[in-house]
Order: C-alpha cells, then sequence, then structure tokens
C-alpha cells in the first residue's frame, strides 16, 4: 500500500481503503491526512501554556518549599528537569508530525500491534491519576470560591470519607464540565486550548501579588533560608526531585505525537514545543516558590495548595477572580495533558468498541476510582511516590521508542503495516518480545528500589521494595530510559528496523517513499 512523502519530511498514506477493515484501525488511530495537519507554532505554544499553568504544576514547586528547599534551589531545580525532559519530548514527537499518527499506534512499530497495548495502557492509567488529581484540586478551588460568596452555609456541611459533602459536590460538578467538553472531540479542545490560554496566567499573578502586598515586597520571601543548605542534606533531596520534575511530564514525553501529529510542520511543532514548555513552567515555578514562600511569612506555615492558601485571603473578590482563573487552567490542563492521551490509548486496546469520546469518559471514570486525594495527601507522597515511580516505568517506554524510532528504523515507518495483522509489525503473535524484555528490565531496575526516606510518609518501605536497588530509585527515570534502550539494542542487534513500503507514484509535489 502506498505512502508518498512531501518535501518537507512529512508522510501521507494514500489510500485508506486496504486497512480501513482491519480490526486495528478507527477512524481515530487513523493517519491524519496531511492537507488536515494545520497545527501552527503558536497552537502549540498555547497548548503548553494551558497544560503547565494548572494547580498541580503549582503544587509541583511548592512542594519542594515544603521539603526544606529555598527559591533558588527549588526554580533550579524545575528548570533543569524541564530542560532535561524536553529532549524524549521533541524525540518521540517527530514520529507524529511525519507520519500523523497517534502515541499508540507509533508505539506498534516496537512493541507490535498487539504488544502496543502494554505502553499504552501504562501511560494510559497514569493519565487516568492525573486526570484525577487535577479534578480534585479543581474541585477544591470550586468549593473555595462558593465558600467565600456563600458563607459558612456552604463550608460547614456535613463529612463523608473526612471531607465536607459541598467539597465533593464540587468535585462531581468539576469532573461533569470536562467530560462535556471531551465529548465534543478533539477540536473542542483545540479551541479550548486557544482561548484559555492567554488567560491561565492571571490566577497565580492575582495570588502572587497579595501575598507580596501582603509580606511587604520581596524581602522578606527571598530572605527565607534554605533548610538543607548546599550539603549532603540538599544532595539527598535534589536528586529525587529532579527526577520528579521530569517524570511530572514523562506522560507527554511520550504521547506528544497525539497532538503532533496535527502539526503544518517539524519546524512549527519543535519551536512551538521550545517555546511553550521551559519558560511556561519556569514562570508557574518561580510565581509558586515565591507565593509559597510569602505565605509561609504572612501565615506562619507553608501552605503548598493554592485554593487552601486563597481561602486564608481576607479579600473574596481576590479570592474569587484568583481562583477562576485557576478553574479555567485546570480544566486546560486536564484536557489536553490527562484526557485525550488515554482516549487514544484505550481506543487502541479496542478500536472498534471503544471511540476518542468513549475513551475520554473512561478516563473519567477510572480517575475517580484511584482516589486522587491520597495521591495528594503529602508533598512526600506527590513527589517521591507517585512522580519518581511511575517516572521509572515510563522513562522505560521512552527508551523502547527512542532507540527502535531513531536508531533501529532511522525514523522509517511503513503506515499501512501498522494496521495490518500478519504484517511488518507483527512479529511474534502482535508481540515484540525484545521491547518487552528491554521495557521490563528497564522498569525493575527503575522501581524495584522504591523506598520511603526516614522519617516522611509514604506508599514504601524505607529499605526499599527490593533493598539493592534502592541507589537507583532517586535517579529512576534516567535509570528506565537508559537500561531499557540498552537491552533493547542488545536484543535486536542485527535486526533491519528500517520499514520498506511499497513504492509509489509521487503525488504532484511529493516525493515517493
Amino acid at each position: 500500500m502506498a505512502q508518498s512523502t512531501l518535501p518537507d519530511g512529512r508522510v501521507d498514506l494514500d489510500d485508506h481503503a486496504g486497512i480501513r477493515d482491519s480490526r486495528f484501525y478507527n477512524d481515530e488511530l487513523a493517519p491524519v491526512p496531511v492537507e488536515r495537519r494545520t497545527w501552527t507554532t503558536y497552537n502549540y505554544f498555547a497548548l503548553w501554556m494551558g497544560m503547565a499553568h494548572n494547580i498541580p504544576s503549582y503544587l509541583l514547586a511548592s512542594g519542594l518549599i515544603l521539603l526544606g528547599m529555598d527559591w533558588v534551589q527549588a526554580f533550579l531545580t524545575i528548570t533543569l528537569g524541564n530542560i532535561i525532559v524536553l529532549l524524549p519530548m521533541l524525540l518521540n514527537s517527530h514520529a507524529g508530525t511525519r507520519y500523523g499518527i497517534p502515541f499508540p499506534v507509533f508505539a506498534r512499530a516496537f512493541y507490535g500491534v498487539r504488544g502496543a497495548n502494554l505502553a499504552a495502557l501504562l501511560r494510559a492509567f497514569i493519565a487516568c491519576g492525573w486526570f484525577g488529581i487535577q479534578t480534585w484540586v479543581g474541585g477544591q478551588a470550586i468549593y473555595v470560591i462558593v465558600g467565600k460568596l456563600a458563607g459558612s452555609g456552604w463550608t460547614d456541611t456535613p463529612e463523608l470519607a473526612g471531607e465536607p459533602l459541598t467539597l465533593w459536590l464540587s468535585f462531581a460538578v468539576f469532573w461533569v464540565v470536562q467530560m462535556l467538553i471531551i465529548w465534543r472531540g478533539m477540536e473542542a479542545v483545540r479551541r479550548f486550548e486557544n482561548w484559555t490560554a492567554p488567560l491561565v496566567t492571571v490566577g497565580f499573578l492575582i495570588l502572587l501579588a497579595y501575598v507580596l502586598i501582603k509580606a511587604g515586597g520581596l524581602g522578606p520571601i527571598l530572605e527565607r533560608p534554605s533548610r538543607l543548605g548546599w550539603g549532603a542534606d540538599f544532595w539527598s533531596v535534589f536528586a529525587p526531585s529532579l527526577m520528579g520534575m521530569i517524570a511530572f511530564w514523562a506522560t507527554l514525553s511520550l504521547n506528544m505525537p497525539d497532538f503532533t501529529r496535527f502539526g503544518g510542520s517539524q519546524s512549527q511543532q519543535v519551536r512551538g514545543q521550545i517555546l511553550g514548555l521551559p519558560t511556561t513552567m519556569s514562570f508557574i515555578a518561580i510565581v509558586a516558590i515565591l507565593t509559597t514562600s510569602g505565605g509561609a511569612v504572612l501565615y506562619g506555615e507553608e501552605i503548598w495548595d493554592p485554593a487552601q492558601l486563597a481561602a486564608r485571603f481576607s479579600s473574596p473578590v481576590v479570592v474569587v477572580i484568583a481562583l477562576v482563573a485557576l478553574v479555567l487552567a485546570t480544566i486546560s490542563a486536564n484536557l489536553a495533558a490527562n484526557v485525550v492521551s488515554p482516549s487514544y490509548d484505550f481506543s487502541n486496546a479496542f478500536p472498534r468498541r471503544i471511540s476518542f469520546a468513549l475513551g475520554g469518559l473512561l478516563t473519567g471514570v477510572i480517575g475517580v476510582l484511584l482516589q486522587p486525594w491520597r495521591l495528594l495527601a503529602n508533598a512526600d507522597v506527590y513527589i517521591n511516590g507517585w512522580l519518581v515511580f511511575y517516572g521509572g516505568v515510563l522513562g522505560a517506554v521512552a527508551g523502547v521508542l527512542i532507540t527502535g524510532y531513531w536508531l533501529r528504523a532511522r525514523t522509517h515507518i511503513d503506515l499501512a503495516a501498522l494496521y495490518q495483522e500478519g504484517g511488518r509489525y507483527w512479529f511474534s503473535g502482535g508481540w515484540n518480545i525484545p521491547a518487552l524484555v528491554a521495557t521490563l528490565v528497564g522498569a525493575v531496575l527503575a522501581v524495584g528500589g522504591a523506598y520511603t526516606r526516614q522519617g516522611a510518609a509514604g506508599p514504601f518501605p524505607t529499605d526499599g521494595l527490593i533493598p539493592f536497588l534502592k541507589g537507583f530509585y532517586d535517579y529512576s527515570w534516567a535509570v528506565g530510559l537508559v537500561a531499557a534502550s540498552l537491552v533493547y539494542l542488545l536484543l535486536t542487534a542485527g535486526r533491519n528496523g528500517r520499514a520498506a513500503p511499497s513504492p509509489a507514484p509521487a503525488k504532484e509535489g511529493e516525493v515517493s517513499v
């Protein structure tokens, strides 16, 4: 089945007739025709602004303050982590723009047509957890907003599972609003991202301005010393914190093809992401750090949740305006980062039964079942338990994809074979064993030693799940990425990974593959 290449390197499948009846094909998973790949640099910049400016991003920075860092240490840790994660993100994004395919279909080239479900569902269930977290903090913001307007009649309600009934109601309302948007499809998500992107900074700037005024300026905030210093205490916290910063976007480093498949060119998606990710995350980091540190000056304690911090403010107008903007920001981030991708992933597992919209609904339901309020129990569970652990697992998947695409396939993929049973990417019954082994080895080395720091609350034993691997856990993402890459290269040595699709006459202005 013929595929053609444009002069700019993007590839189009000339005719879908030969794969349209495949059980591994549906309209959402099909390659996007070149004429529909219209996203610009601004679309990607707006996407990142929408995804980065949200309450969990704020919690990422404020959590480092709670762990004992000062503003310089926290800012450097976050900025470095986002610069590092940008590289694998761009490497995986290339395939989406070149071939117009989403992440789970891209993974078929290296995990197998069936085996790709392992990589896709790993990423999907983590996204479900993130959806739940975002929805919970968004619900908290709604709870505070209504409480400031309605008074104690709203906040002083009977409790269920330790939380006010009205907080659970706010959580449910926030969940329903997001489901209604995703049910309208990917184009509705893009439009929502575009108009909210310029607005999402407003809430955080209002919070920061209020704290700065009340605290007497930057001086008292910047003078707050680090509880860790720059010695051994700092470096013991820095390594896992850096992995947590990287892991925060490790999901997107895998599934950015879900968005770059709509890219008008490689240069547009690359520029949009370089302009979008490091800048927006550095901005939200410094705002969160200064706001949290200022809150400690004002209230004598470090309040890492912006909704809870805003609830302390005396001005209802400030609280309502700031948190409304934060609610919009959180919806924008949740739709883009945590609903779009698992929708594709669930659809990939059952192409004939699960549409994009139904996949989004599944994401919402699973996100609630994962009980996000427990993942936000404290900063240590959030960073060292949740982020660092899943980062190591996804690092292993990223290692296989990057190595397979750039070193084995040399960026060449047979598009039609991605949807065919018994074709080039069928491997052993639909599974590529070397990729599975490499992922398993990388993941075990990365997170097998998962541990909880002495004196901290966390889900793992202090000696580590597998004690002799404990030292690797502080570097989980890097260990998973490197180990899986090396194992995959070793197990596929001598293979010709380059796809060789059937030649076809080039379309006008195009070059045949």
